[in-house]
């Protein structure tokens, strides 16, 4: 059989497995790449490659040997000139090279939102050095955030309190930033009731968006997701309103995670990731078609119907509490055992091959058909608290 077409997968992370599993069920051939052997998506796909793809030779020519159809990043660290080189090419970039250029920086998608959208976000100004930042946090004042330009799963980020804590802040930028850009973000605190993901896909069709998905973090990392999160209309348009201009004006076809902070009927943009979002976890049993195949449609140009939604529902991640290359993974049947009423359970072990303190291992997800949100998410937590990692070294 031939496959419908071929996808090069940069980045082989938990998002990137769940997306080589959705895409190979419409008969994709996948090969996932990191830069490590044995990731995630690597064994769920077709092929694997190991290499940095920070390295723009080592890319270009992964990208030669495989010819694929279809370049799919799923990662923040990546030679993004390489791949607006081979879109000119030809070679399909998902969504797209000038969405994956923009979104990898924060200080190009902030600017983006703000200064040629007049999308609504907090106030923030950059820096490159110590002494620049110290500037920035005495002008947006304190308590402030600060984020490198580049990173993920909230690494190198923290919350300022006063200007005694800006070197400190700035050290752990810098020890946390991806790529070679030393640059932070420094943003004005946000003062609002919740914050939440709109899963949003641009289809050939139109753009098409997922109920909105509430969620927590530490440490700038998710710990639980919840979703529909109870919103006005008005606040729901008006998210629906600016994801829609962000998406159009990035182009091409993919699923994006546009983050928002909601305060009453106010919408501010915080950020967005032009892929499956890791919030999104909770679409794996929420709704009909997960973030993943949303994705993996959109991409593929394949028609997406009606979503509808099971009922609430929520996740909770399985975080590692030490460093381990040889662990087990134990209390699967009690955290798959049902304790509240009406309440069904999932979880999806992400078989990473090392643990450290705080890594993602695993989310529980929990589905309350006859509930409301806030079962969902007290099942999903009983349930991830139930799943041991035990180091054996």
């Amino acid at each position: 059989m031939t496959a419908i077409a071929k996808i090069l997968l940069l980045g082989s992370g938990e998002l990137g497995r769940e997306f080589v599993i959705s895409a190979k069920r419409l008969g994709a051939h996948v090969v996932a790449c990191d830069s490590y052997a044995g990731a995630p998506a690597m064994q769920v796909a077709d092929e694997a490659d190991v290499f940095s793809m920070l390295d723009g030779a080592a890319l270009a020519a992964a990208i030669d040997r495989h010819r694929p159809d279809y370049i799919v990043p799923e990662i923040e660290a990546i030679r993004t000139e390489v791949l607006k080189d081979y879109e000119e090419r030809g070679v399909t970039v998902a969504p797209s090279a000038r969405a994956t250029m923009m979104t990898m920086n924060r200080d190009r998608i902030r600017d983006l939102a703000a200064s040629e959208l007049g999308l609504t976000t907090s106030c923030y100004r950059y820096a490159e050095t110590r002494e620049e930042m110290r500037d920035a946090v005495a002008e947006v004042g304190v308590p402030c955030v600060v984020k490198p330009v580049m990173s993920s799963s909230g690494k190198g980020q923290s919350v300022v309190k006063s200007v005694d804590a800006v070197d400190d802040a700035w050290d752990y930028a810098v020890t946390g930033m991806r790529g070679d850009r030393r640059r932070v973000i420094v943003e004005a605190f946000v003062d609002f009731d919740y914050e939440i993901t709109l899963l949003t896909v641009r289809t050939r069709g139109g753009v098409v968006f997922c109920d909105p998905i509430g969620h927590r973090q530490e440490r700038g990392d998710y710990h639980e997701s919840w979703q529909p999160t109870p919103m006005t209309m008005q606040a729901v348009d008006e998210a629906k309103r600016m994801a829609k201009a962000v998406v159009d004006n990035l182009g091409g076809y993919g699923l994006f995670g546009v983050e928002f902070f909601v305060k009453g009927d106010r919408v501010i943009f915080s950020e967005l990731s032009p892929r499956p979002h890791d919030t999104g976890m909770v679409t794996l049993i929420s709704q009909n078609l997960s973030e993943f195949d949303l994705h993996a449609r959109a991409i593929l140009g394949l028609p997406i119907p009606s979503l509808f939604s099971y009922g609430p529902s929520a996740s909770a991640v399985i975080l590692a509490d030490r460093e381990s290359s040889a662990f087990s993974v134990e209390g699967l049947a009690e955290a798959l055992t049902p304790v509240f009423p009406g309440v069904e359970l999932d979880v999806r072990i992400f078989n990473k091959p090392t643990t450290r303190p705080y890594r993602r291992m695993g989310v529980a997800l929990a589905l309350a058909r006859n509930g409301d949100v806030e079962n969902a998410r007290a099942a999903a937590r009983a349930a991830a608290a139930k799943i041991r990692l035990n180091g054996r070294d």
